[in-house]
């Protein structure tokens, strides 16, 4: 808006110039008319109207340059407006440009440290998984120890069985030579009973 209003003035400024040149230009002219009708002896009639025209053109130049120095005044405060503007954006952006420097270098800082604690994790998930595979291989131990562990508690048992299966056996015999030894001796008995009665 301000640079708008600086560029109508400064057109303003070069019209109303050109405009005091060119007054400038015809009063020369004029003037010089003047001169070369008072050389030729003009009638007074057209002497007095030079004259008016000459006035009349003083006039028109004295309201032009009065105008020229209005319009002057307000492009050179216009131009002192521009110059505070100018300083103050120029303070701003240094303030702006501080400021992205600063966060630019704490986000440096973060990435940085980002960098190391994703680095560290990634160790740490190296190591997790490390003792992970061992206690796998350990449980897959502890089961393999289970399975045999089973396996001998049902040899265990089936010999147990096998064992006790013997000793069953065992006894019955033991008890059967002994019924058969007891049969026997009462066989014994009475047959030495018969012999002393005949």
């Amino acid at each position: 808006m301000l640079e708008d209003e600086v560029q109508v003035n400064n057109l303003v400024y070069n019209q109303l110039r050109d405009l005091i040149q060119t007054q400038q230009r015809v009063l020369a002219t004029i003037r010089e008319t003047m001169i070369t009708k008072e050389r030729e002896l003009i009638p007074k009639e057209q002497y007095e109207e030079v004259v008016n025209d000459l006035e009349n053109e003083r006039l028109q130049h004295a309201k032009t340059q009065a105008l020229l120095n209005q319009e002057s005044e307000k492009l050179q405060f216009a131009l002192g407006e521009i110059d505070i503007l100018t300083n103050q954006m120029q303070r701003e952006k240094k303030s702006f440009e501080k400021v992205l420097a600063s966060i630019k270098n704490k986000a440096l800082k973060e990435s940085t440290k980002n960098d190391k604690l994703k680095s560290k994790c990634n160790e740490m998930e190296s190591t997790v998984q490390k003792h992970e595979d061992i206690l796998i291989k350990k449980e897959n131990q502890i089961k393999q120890l289970h399975n045999q562990l089973a396996k001998h508690k049902t040899t265990l048992k089936l010999q147990m069985t096998d064992v006790e299966i013997q000793r069953k056996q065992e006894a019955y015999i033991a008890e059967a030579l002994q019924k058969k030894q007891r049969t026997a001796g009462h066989w014994t008995s009475g047959s030495s009973s018969y012999d002393t009665a005949v």
